[in-house]
């Protein structure tokens, strides 16, 4: 007996492609050995913090049709993995800002 069929929505290939190619430019920024290193990794971490926002955008919806729904289990757990997504991408995108402002040559 198995439940009804997931299916995969064009939201979660997106967001898999955005976080998944985010992380490659990332890790290909920290192999970069030359002056343009730390705003590579700013710009890396800038796409890879508005990837997470965007999947904690979409868990919110998630919440939000699972709340109405009457499936309060799923909508916990969409809530705390949509909490961790907006801190982690709010972190990524201060750290971003940090390197943006770092790389900058002094006036």
């Amino acid at each position: 007996m198995s439940g009804p069929a997931r299916r995969l929505t064009p939201g979660v290939v997106f967001l898999a492609v955005a976080l998944i190619g985010s992380l490659v430019f990332v890790l290909y920024a920290v192999t970069v050995r030359e002056t343009s290193q730390i705003p590579l990794l700013a710009a890396g971490g800038a796409a890879l913090g508005i990837a997470f926002i965007a999947l904690a955008a979409y868990a919110l919806r998630g919440v939000w049709r699972a709340g109405v729904a009457g499936r309060n289990g799923r909508a916990i757990v969409l809530a705390v993995g949509g909490g961790i997504a907006a801190i982690t991408g709010a972190i990524f995108v201060a750290g971003a800002i940090i390197g943006f402002l770092v790389s900058r040559p002094p006036s």
